[in-house]
């Protein structure tokens, strides 16, 4: 079975923000490495993202399932 994907949004220094999908485990990673410097690689659902984490202010994960229409 495959592992559930969801959105993480990142919001870094500047105002900007990057929308991720990953895995509850790529999330918990990445968490854990946002009280760190440096650069982190985030493997996302199709891609792989480095994130230079001094320039990161918010991690935010989507708990809402996504709905289409009204």
């Amino acid at each position: 079975m495959a592992a559930e994907v969801r959105r993480v949004d990142v919001g870094f220094q500047g105002g900007h923000s990057l929308s991720l999908r990953m895995t509850e485990a790529e999330y918990g990673k990445l968490r854990k490495a946002a009280s760190g410097d440096g650069w982190h690689d985030v493997k996302t659902q199709d891609s792989e993202v480095a994130v230079d984490l001094s320039q990161v202010v918010y991690v935010r994960l989507a708990t809402e399932e996504h709905k289409v229409g009204f």
